[in-house]
C-alpha cells in the first residue's frame, strides 16, 4: 500500500484525502487554529495574571509561564502546523492525518494542561509531559525527510531539535533556579534562525512569482553565497546572546547580523510588493529581524538606554507574530482551494499585529506608559482571535472543489 501510495502523483494523492473530520486531513488545519487561540488565551490572561487578579496553578513564576505558553504553547503548534504541511510538498509523501494527527495534537494539549496545573503534579512531570510534543514532532519530521530522501531540508530541523532542547532546558532552569533566562533566549535564537532560514526560502520565492504574473521588473535577488554569510553570522549572533546577553563581542555580532539582514531583506524588493498585502506582510514580518538583532546589540553595549525586553520582543511580537500569522493566512487560503488574496478582515490582522509590535517596543522604553502595553496586548489578541473568526471555518471544512479542472480556485503555498 505505501508502494502504490509513492507510485501516484502527489497530486493524486492528495485527493485521496482522509476519511473522518476535515480538520484532521492536514496538519496546518489543527495547529493553527489551535495555535491561534493558545496565542490569544495566553496574552488575555497575561495581565490579569501580572496584576495578580489570576493566579495560575503553575510551578512557573508567572513571567515564565507567559513566556512559555507563548514559545511552547503557540509558537510550538504554528511550526508543527508548517512542518506537517511543508514536508510533504518536500518528499511527495502523503501527510500525516487521522489518528497519528489527533495523538500530536492530543500530546500538544496535555502540554498545555501540564504546565498549567504543575504546581500540583510537579515540574518534573510536567515537563516529561509537555516535552514529549516536540520530540514526537521531530522524530515524525525526521521519519518523513529521511524516507523521502529529501536531504537538504534535514537542516530545517536543526532549529527545530535547538527549540525542542529549549523547552527542556526551559522546565529544569526553571524548576532548580526560578527564572528562565537562558532557555528563554534560546528558544528564541532558534525561533529567529528558523525563520532565517524558512524565510530565505519563501519571501523571495513568493515575491518572484507574483511579480513575475503581476509586477514585471526588478526581481529579488536569487539566493547565494551573501545568504549564507548572513546566516552563519546570525547563528553566531544569536549563540553569542544566548550564552551572554550582554558584551562587547556579542553586541558587535549582534549589530552585524542586523546590519546583514536588513541589507538581505533590501536584495527582495519588498519595496515593489505594496499592492498584494500577502506578499508584503512576509517582508514587514522579516523586517523585525533585524530589528531585534539591532536592539539586542545595543543593549549588549547600553542595557540602561536600550532595555533588553525591546528586543525581546521584536523578535516575539514582531517577526515571530508577525510571520507565523503571515504564513498562517497564506497557507490556509492555499491549502484550502481559496485564491491568494488578503480581504479586509485578513489586512487587519495584518495590521493588528504591526502595530502589536511597535507599542510593545515602546512600552520596553516607556515602562510608565501601561497604556501601551495594554493596547499592545489588546491588538495582540485581536490578530490572533480575528485569525481564529476569519479562518476557522476554512480550518475545519473540506477544501473548496476546483472551479474547473484547468482553473483551480487557489494554490497550496
Amino acid at each position: 500500500m505505501a508502494g502504490e501510495a509513492r507510485s501516484l502523483p502527489l497530486s493524486a494523492r492528495r485527493r485521496r484525502g482522509v476519511e473522518g473530520p476535515a480538520i484532521l486531513s492536514y496538519g496546518f488545519r489543527p495547529f493553527f487554529l489551535l495555535g491561534a487561540l493558545c496565542a490569544g488565551l495566553t496574552v488575555l490572561a497575561w495581565l490579569p495574571i501580572l496584576s495578580g487578579s489570576i493566579e495560575t496553578s503553575s510551578a512557573f513564576a508567572p513571567v515564565d509561564w507567559h513566556v512559555h505558553e507563548t514559545m511552547f504553547g503557540y509558537l510550538a503548534a504554528i511550526v508543527t502546523g508548517f512542518l506537517l504541511t511543508a514536508i510533504p510538498n518536500w518528499t511527495g509523501r502523503l501527510p500525516v492525518q487521522g489518528a497519528p494527527l489527533l495523538a500530536l495534537v492530543l500530546l500538544w494539549a496535555a502540554g498545555r494542561f501540564a504546565v498549567f496545573f504543575s504546581a500540583g503534579i510537579g515540574w518534573a512531570a510536567a515537563a516529561v509531559i509537555d516535552c514529549a510534543f516536540l520530540a514526537a514532532v521531530a522524530a515524525a519530521s525526521a521519519k518523513e525527510i529521511v524516507a523521502g530522501r529529501n536531504w537538504r531540508n534535514l537542516m530545517v530541523l536543526v532549529p527545530v531539535s535547538v527549540f525542542a532542547l529549549a523547552n527542556m532546558l526551559f522546565h529544569i532552569e526553571a524548576g532548580l533556579v526560578g527564572s528562565s533566562d537562558y532557555a528563554r533566549r534560546l528558544a528564541i535564537a532558534a525561533a529567529i534562525v528558523l525563520i532565517v532560514i524558512i524565510g530565505g526560502r519563501i519571501i523571495p520565492s513568493f515575491t518572484r512569482n507574483w511579480m513575475v504574473r503581476e509586477n514585471p521588473g526588478r526581481l529579488p535577488v536569487p539566493f547565494n553565497n551573501f545568504d549564507k554569510a548572513t546566516l552563519l553570522v546570525s547563528v553566531a549572533a544569536l549563540l553569542a546572546w544566548t550564552a551572554a546577553a550582554g558584551g562587547l563581542a556579542t553586541g558587535l555580532l549582534l549589530c552585524a547580523a542586523a546590519l546583514l539582514n536588513f541589507v538581505r531583506l533590501a536584495r527582495w524588493a519588498g519595496d515593489r510588493t505594496f499592492r498584494d498585502p500577502l506578499v508584503l506582510v512576509l517582508h514587514v514580518g522579516y523586517l523585525f529581524v533585524p530589528a531585534g538583532l539591532l536592539l539586542a546589540g545595543l543593549a549588549a553595549f547600553d542595557p540602561a538606554g536600550f532595555p533588553p525586553v525591546a528586543a525581546l520582543h521584536a523578535f516575539g511580537v514582531g517577526a515571530i507574530g508577525t510571520m507565523t500569522l503571515a504564513v498562517m493566512t497564506r497557507a490556509t487560503l492555499g491549502h484550502t482551494g481559496r485564491d491568494l488574496r488578503a480581504d479586509v478582515a485578513t489586512m487587519l490582522i495584518y495590521v493588528a499585529i504591526v502595530l502589536a509590535a511597535l507599542m510593545r517596543i515602546g512600552a520596553a522604553f516607556m515602562p510608565e506608559q501601561t497604556a501601551l502595553l495594554h493596547l499592545s496586548a489588546g491588538l495582540w489578541c485581536l490578530a490572533f482571535f480575528g485569525f481564529c473568526l476569519r479562518y476557522g471555518s476554512m480550518l475545519t471544512r473540506p477544501r473548496l472543489k476546483p472551479k474547473s479542472p484547468s482553473q483551480p480556485p487557489g494554490r497550496p503555498a
